[in-house]
Formats: C-alpha cells, sequence, structure tokens
C-alpha cells in the first residue's frame, strides 16, 4: 500500500487535457439546437439510445454530452429509458442478430413523429463486422434511418449536429430490412 501511495505522490495526478473546443462555437451550436427543438417539439427532444452490437466508444461520447462540459439538457435534449417517451431512437453498432427484434420493438413502441439517427461508423454501414453471420449490418438494413452520424467514434459536437439535421430532415421511406420487413 504505502509503495502505491508513494508512486502517486511522485508521479502527480496524470489525466488527458480537455478537448480543444471553442466554448463559443459549442454554445451557438447548442442554442440553435434549442431553437430547432422548438420549432419542432415545442420544448424538448426525448432520445432513447440503443447499443444494437457497438464496442461502446459511440456511447462514450454519447454519455459526454450529458457530462457539464457539454450539457446537452440545457438546449432541451433527454435522454430517456422508455421508448414509450422518446421523440427519437439513436442507434449504435452494427445490428446484431440478436438485438434486431429488440430494436425493431423499440422503434414500432416510439409515437410518431419519430425519427432514427445512426451514430458511428458501424451503424452507418456496418463497420468491421458488418458482413459477419452474426451481424445484419448497418441500421438501415433495419429500421428507416434518418440521419448518419459517420465517426468512430463522432464526437460530441458531430452527434449535435447530427441531432440538428435530424430535426431538420423530413419523413424517409423505409430500407430493406434484415430478414424481414420493417
Amino acid at each position: 500500500m504505502l509503495r502505491i501511495l508513494h508512486q502517486l505522490w511522485r508521479v502527480g495526478v496524470a489525466t488527458e487535457p480537455p478537448p480543444a473546443t471553442d466554448a463559443a462555437a459549442l454554445e451557438a451550436l447548442g442554442l440553435e439546437l434549442h431553437r430547432a427543438i422548438e420549432a419542432r417539439f415545442r420544448h424538448s427532444l426525448a432520445i432513447r439510445v440503443v447499443d444494437a452490437g457497438s464496442c461502446n466508444g459511440c456511447e462514450l461520447e454519447i454519455h459526454a454530452l450529458a457530462n457539464p462540459y457539454y450539457d446537452i439538457e440545457r438546449f432541451g435534449v433527454s435522454f430517456v429509458a422508455s421508448p414509450r417517451h422518446a421523440d427519437a431512437l439513436l442507434v449504435t453498432g452494427p445490428v446484431s442478430r440478436h438485438m434486431e427484434t429488440a430494436l425493431r420493438r423499440t422503434w414500432r413502441a416510439m409515437s410518431a413523429p419519430k425519427f432514427v439517427i445512426a451514430a458511428g461508423q458501424c451503424a452507418c454501414g456496418g463497420g468491421e463486422f458488418g458482413g459477419s453471420y452474426a451481424s445484419c449490418g448497418a441500421v438501415e438494413k433495419v429500421l428507416p434511418v434518418d440521419v448518419k452520424i459517420p465517426g468512430c467514434p463522432p464526437s460530441p459536437e458531430d452527434l449535435m449536429r447530427g441531432l440538428l439535421a435530424a430535426l431538420r430532415v423530413d419523413e424517409t421511406t423505409v430500407s430493406e430490412s434484415c430478414g424481414e420487413s420493417a
């Protein structure tokens, strides 16, 4: 125990530097997002996040949106546990065969108007494991996707821009499904 304490005292605090972002640009993006939410949903945007088989890199960036640095709730965005309370479905990862039914049920449980956002390279195009026998691939093969946010993983700013783009997109047609029709 003393060895560990001595090493901590010798090395000190070793953390990463904060992200290099422009606070004014982030605030402007947030206010633009808030205006779009007010125009379409009147008060707030409720998002249900579903990990359909990802490595959790995208989830870490999504969770960063709720930390004090980004604090996306001040712009009217909240994450909800129930699809019945959600306006948007944010999906990460390639859709594994085991998650296909759960993802469809989640989407069906949402009330209209609803939209689907594919976040991350795996959700957009299937990624490394999208062509596997255990995966359906990209989210658009299972559900109609309104907006794709590329990146591995996408940054919190990219996620905010994707939410803003989703609020501006009209309804799209249902994509081909993996196995059965959506």
